[in-house]
């Protein structure tokens, strides 16, 4: 079933529980491709994206990716179901947005995405709940191997896969984890990470990626180049050096909190807790701080509700963007409208208590 036909049920990635979710949401591997013969897209013409669009339809659908896949022309989606594909990082925003042929594969479970026509002829991508980056790149390498039975990749002995963009040129992989940091940002810390980053020539971008600002304390870290390392080495660097020392970073500053602010943390939680369970209009980016603070008060145990657990909030970060309470409204909603919607939606899933 595809997604946008099922609104108000998230994927595996933000349904389960990976390791380390207490300050990890989720991870990605993405790859990007580009087939021999054809230019890349900013010199194809129309007529030669659509022909790459159908050839590389024909060979996804065919190939035996261990898992049935539903495939999505964009150009035939509406604007609603276009951006609730980008709501659930399957797609990005430019892949939404754009005008020429172009389409997605996405999975059952919304694990694997494979965007066609994107800024490559090929990304595709899996994600996976908590740290599970060497699990994702596995499931990604087996994807791209079935691929390259199937498509003929445009690839050079001395520099690796050719790509769009020179960043990508070599392995064409980006890896990047979600983290939720809503401590270093009390203790004001998170300027000192960014500066960090950016030495280490990581990007840190916002909750929906690429030209987006964090909202919720919520960030996305990845490796900005790819030329001259191998997929091992970049993983490598992320899963045993970088993300460990960011969720160390991110315990310690919430041990601090609890050690030394208690009753600041709490007041903050609860007062999060208490808008959430009783507001009657919530804005889509105060219900993203708002299910921020109550996540991190979960995640410390000061929050005990049944039925609210991180996986909930996890789920609620997605479902509570336009597209999806359109979605689950079954009707366009202007802005006020999504305000009540919204706060209704978030009142039954945390167990109205008003």
């Amino acid at each position: 079933m595809p997604p946008t036909d099922a609104p108000d049920s998230a994927g595996r990635w933000l349904s389960e529980s990976g390791p380390q979710s207490d300050v990890v949401i989720s991870s990605r591997v993405r790859l990007a491709r580009n087939l021999s013969g054809y230019p890349f897209l900013t010199r194809a013409s129309a007529h030669q994206r659509r022909d790459l669009l159908n050839a590389c339809r024909a060979r996804i659908v065919d190939a035996d990716l261990g898992t049935p896949v539903s495939w999505i022309d964009l150009n035939e989606s509406s604007a609603l179901d276009r951006q609730v594909l980008v709501e659930r990082h399957l797609i990005s925003r430019q892949h939404g947005q754009g005008k020429n042929a172009r389409g997605v594969a996405v999975s059952s479970d919304q694990c694997i995405s494979i965007m066609v026509n994107e800024e490559d002829h090929l990304r595709l991508q899996v994600l996976r709940s908590g740290l599970q980056l060497q699990d994702a790149y596995g499931r990604a390498n087996a994807v791209d191997d079935a691929l390259e039975r199937k498509l003929d990749f445009a690839y050079s002995p001395r520099l690796g896969y050719l790509t769009a963009c020179p960043t990508n040129l070599g392995t064409g992989i980006r890896v990047s984890v979600m983290l939720h940091l809503p401590a270093l940002k009390m203790t004001g810390e998170i300027d000192r990470l960014r500066r960090a980053a950016k030495d280490m020539h990581l990007a840190v971008r916002g909750f929906h990626g690429e030209g987006t600002e964090a909202m919720g304390d919520l960030y996305q870290i990845s490796n900005q180049t790819t030329l001259g390392r191998s997929e091992e080495q970049i993983l490598a660097d992320f899963c045993e050096v970088v993300i460990p020392k960011m969720i160390e970073y991110e315990r310690k500053a919430r041990q601090a909190l609890h050690r030394d602010r208690g009753p600041v943390l709490d007041d903050r939680v609860w007062r999060a807790w208490g808008t959430l369970c009783h507001a009657r209009l919530l804005g889509s980016e105060e219900a993203l701080y708002l299910l921020s603070v109550v996540r991190l008060g979960v995640a410390l145990g000061r929050i005990k509700q049944e039925g609210v657990s991180i996986e909930t909030i996890n789920q609620m970060l997605i479902l509570t963007q336009p597209a999806h309470l359109q979605k689950m409204a079954g009707e366009p909603l202007d802005g006020a409208q999504r305000r009540k919607f919204r706060a209704d939606f978030v009142r039954s899933r945390l167990g109205d208590r008003s």
